[in-house]
């Protein structure tokens, strides 16, 4: 799962896998691996089945003032793609608001997002040009409610250093195309992998065609049902050393394996429904 990847992979959770959780691998000689082989084992880790979890969304914007937002967040898995599912609980702007993502495996298959607005009883598929575009007024992309499609990007390893006292690959990441800087909303980004269980625990993102960079931090990681989750992820806007805007993505009450995670969850029919 992904947000995989605030928001998910958590969002709702899969903002989640490439951002929100992984399991541990201890890799032999870790040393010999490449940037790409580094990102391959990213998007293998099990980051979990048929999870349930509440989410809380904080955005604050450049004066300080903080809006906040609760969220609903279902994951599955389907063979090697991923499904999630979204549902803003509040405030009653945004209530009933869902968003249903299925994350493809395939190489070369875009994947698919839909946006149901209760306001105007209308679901919205998210087309690839729009998928650079933030999602509910946050600092994510809804390119960042996927995890990416390895053969479009080139990844260097720049080193191994640590962050917060743990040892993480350094891996330099670059669009091999301006149409996918365009839908992904980055030129290029600069992230850091966890070496003992291949979680990405930090990156910077240089926004495609603006001054500005996106900066990402997990900032609280649990282990849940042996499943590594990151609970608390901040994501931070900046123009220099001014700051624009900030996410805060907090999860808790996470679940794996619910009986009630099933196929029929994942439509946009039960998305239109709402909760």
């Amino acid at each position: 799962m992904k947000l995989k990847n605030l928001v998910l992979n958590t969002i709702g959770i899969f903002i989640f896998s490439t951002i929100f959780s992984g399991t541990i691998i201890f890799p032999e000689k870790a040393y010999a691996l490449s940037g790409r082989e580094i990102m391959e084992k990213v998007n293998e880790r099990d980051d979990g089945d048929r999870s349930i979890s509440e989410m809380e969304m904080i955005l604050i914007d450049k004066k300080g003032k903080k809006r906040v937002r609760k969220i609903k967040t279902y994951g599955r898995e389907k063979g090697k793609d991923s499904q999630s599912l979204m549902f803003f609980l509040s405030p009653a702007d945004v209530k009933n608001t869902g968003f249903l993502t299925f994350d493809y495996d395939e190489s070369g298959k875009d994947d698919d997002q839909w946006l149901y607005l209760p306001a105007l009883r209308k679901t919205k598929r998210i087309a690839s040009g729009d998928k650079s575009g933030s999602f509910m007024g946050s600092d994510l992309n809804y390119s960042d409610m996927t995890s990416p499609d390895l053969d479009l990007y080139d990844y260097t390893l720049m080193k191994e250093t640590e962050v917060k006292g743990t040892k993480v690959w350094q891996i330099k990441t670059v669009p091999k195309t301006k149409a996918e800087a365009e839908k992904s909303g980055y030129s290029k980004s600069v992230v850091f992998i966890r070496q003992d269980n291949f979680m990405m625990i930090r990156a910077v993102r240089w926004v495609y065609k603006k001054k500005r960079n996106k900066y990402f931090d997990a900032r609280k990681i649990e282990k849940i049902d042996g499943i590594w989750v990151s609970t608390e992820l901040h994501v931070t806007t900046k123009s220099g050393k001014k700051t624009l805007h900030k996410t805060i993505l907090k999860q808790n009450n996470i679940r794996f394996n619910q009986d009630e995670v099933n196929e029929d969850l994942f439509t946009i029919r039960r998305l239109e429904k709402g909760l």
